[in-house]
């Protein structure tokens, strides 16, 4: 059984949890992880409350689960998260989504808001383990 490395769970598009803070109270809700170039990112729209969350608070928390074979695992990470306003950023982005066209019309969409997030502190519990490990850096180039 070979158990894949956090890039290899992160790579591409992938579903996660991402939680934000609205004052004293942790919100939390699915949303798409797009991995592009060795970084990950979140589409989203301007009107969604994690915007607005996050414009007050940039510290997120991000968890991924994961199942392998008979047993589970995640791997969780705390970010800080960047609105990207960059044009050419926003159109790789578009370009490797494959949901965009979806619910946007255009890089140039007011609606569309790209989220960058830089993780700080990265957890791996691998299938089948007790406790989780740290994860000291992501590197997509493996």
């Amino acid at each position: 059984m070979s158990i894949p490395t956090v890039e290899e769970l992160l790579r591409g598009e992938n579903t996660i949890f991402l939680a934000t803070a609205e004052g004293d109270q942790p919100r939390v809700r699915p949303v798409t992880l797009v991995e592009n170039a060795g970084e990950l990112f979140v589409l989203t729209a301007l009107k969604d409350a994690k915007v607005a969350q996050i414009k007050k608070n940039e510290k997120v928390e991000v968890v991924r689960l994961l199942r392998f074979e008979e047993d589970g695992g995640y791997v969780r990470f705390s970010a800080s998260a960047k609105i990207i306003d960059n044009p050419k950023i926003r159109e790789r982005l578009a370009k490797a989504t494959s949901f965009f066209s979806t619910y946007f019309k255009s890089v140039d969409d007011p609606n569309f808001v790209l989220l960058h997030l830089a993780p700080v502190k990265i957890e791996y519990m691998k299938p089948g383990q007790m406790y989780p490990d740290s994860v000291e850096k992501l590197d997509f180039t493996k």
